[in-house]
């Protein structure tokens, strides 16, 4: 399923009456809810959200490589809304889940790399709100994260860095394969045997059907394939595979469509509030952050386009 199938599904939602009947699917499984009725009252935002999100991803790809933050990250946050459509009928419920949901500290004006910045969840607004409703099973253990682990946990990303350092992820599938291939050493780096490994990943709802091992790798067979980017499961479109942090400390298990938006937020707040040092960096070109934030940028719209139309594609079928 490519990005091309993804616009044309995408084209199809997008007229008044498709929509409705979209949404009306949706709803129909949800108890107390009139689906016939909220479905006509949410399908006109429904299909703003989709047409205003593609219509910034669509125009990132066309301007210069220092305005792509600010439109992927709007972009990203109009088709979160849409997925969000699809699961709450009365979104939004209050003012306080209107806001992004995440602060940058204040840069430092000596020695600052964007690679080695954060950014601090807040407790209301979109990032968490999202993460409790679009991915249940999931849970965000930290309030401050850096840059250079989220950058570690995109697939596309991971070709880039190793050539600095070490691997951050490691393909351990094909993109819909039903089996998982962990090496032995993986275990060793998260200090788990092999049942508490298992353990961990049944926590954020891995449909495991068996296990198994050979003399490289422990196997797992699952029930079906991992169809959304969920963490610690990230998809790398290129390759199409499924990749899993190397390290114990890279582990966070956010799905990939919110490591996103954590790295496009910041970087749509440096490039509009931090003029002098986006200024330098894109016309200097000096230090790893140039090409670090250069490489990102050429691929994150079809990233995010790929992750949010998946969802939405898969929806009705849940």
């Amino acid at each position: 399923m490519d990005n091309g199938y993804i616009e044309t599904y995408l084209t199809h939602l997008k007229n008044l009456q498709t929509s409705q009947v979209y949404l009306r699917d949706c709803y129909s499984k949800m108890p107390d809810v009139k689906g016939e009725g909220k479905s006509f009252e949410n399908s006109a935002g429904f299909l703003y959200y989709l047409d205003q999100g593609q219509l910034f991803l669509e125009e990132s790809k066309r301007v210069d490589a220092r305005l792509k933050p600010l439109l992927c990250f709007y972009g990203l946050t109009h088709l979160l809304k849409a997925c969000l459509l699809t699961i709450r009928p009365e979104y939004p419920e209050s003012t306080s889940i209107l806001a992004h949901g995440v602060t940058s500290r204040k840069r430092k004006k000596k020695q600052y790399t964007f690679y080695e910045d954060e950014v601090k969840i807040q407790q209301n607004g979109l990032f968490r709100y999202a993460l409790e409703h679009l991915f249940p099973l999931q849970r965000q253990p930290l309030d401050r994260i850096k840059m250079k682990t989220l950058f570690g946990l995109v697939p596309e990303m991971n070709d880039f860095l190793q050539w600095n350092s070490a691997d951050k992820c490691i393909e351990v599938a094909d993109l819909h394969s039903t089996s998982l291939q962990f090496p032995h050493e993986l275990l060793d780096s998260y200090h788990l045997t092999e049942k508490s490994f298992l353990h961990r990943l049944k926590t954020n709802g891995l449909p495991i059907r068996t296990t198994g091992k050979t003399k490289k790798h422990m196997v797992i067979k699952l029930e079906e394939p991992i169809r959304h980017s969920v963490g610690p499961f990230y998809f790398h479109l290129g390759h199409e595979k499924i990749y899993f942090p190397c390290n114990r400390e890279d582990y966070i298990p956010l799905p990939e469509i919110l490591i996103h938006y954590l790295l496009l937020y910041n970087l749509s707040m440096i490039s509009r509030y931090e003029t002098e040092y986006w200024g330098e960096l894109f016309s200097t070109k000096y230090g790893e952050d140039y090409s670090i934030i250069r490489h990102y940028l050429s691929f994150a719209s079809e990233k995010v386009l790929y992750l949010c139309g998946t969802y939405l594609m898969l929806k009705p079928e849940q």
